[in-house]
């Protein structure tokens, strides 16, 4: 039987919440806003109009975009300059895969994070 902590505090619904990135030794790599800018650069192929959307400096996307980058083997977004059409940038079929993984790990965390709500507000008997 796990511990529990239901004769500590009052009798009130309560839930246990939690946020969910992936670190390496540095840095953070990647996290639910990282992710959302990669998913974002892939519909508007534009590093500048995701941060847009995100309420977002460009130059702090332009961060996330290059710690990204960075700790990953391979770019997980390319950019262009300049062109008759401007410039724009895409995100690689890697970068695909981690933003997949990601919501795999978030949908288990999710999992996890209700079996220990549950835990706190077990059913009442009446």
């Amino acid at each position: 039987m796990r511990p529990s902590i239901k004769h500590l505090v009052k009798d009130l619904p309560f839930s246990v919440k939690g946020s969910l990135w992936i670190e390496s030794a540095e840095e953070r790599f990647l996290g639910p806003g990282r992710v959302e800018l990669l998913e974002y650069i892939d519909e508007m192929g534009s590093i500048n109009q995701a941060a847009k959307q995100m309420g977002m400096s460009y130059k702090k996307a332009w961060v996330l975009v290059n710690s990204l980058n960075a700790q990953a083997n391979s770019p997980l977004v390319l950019t262009q300059t300049g062109g008759e059409k401007g410039g724009g940038a895409v995100i690689t079929k890697e970068a695909r895969e981690l933003i997949a993984f990601y919501h795999r790990l978030r949908q288990r965390f999710q999992v996890f994070l209700e079996e220990e709500t549950k835990q706190l507000n077990p059913p009442s008997n009446l």
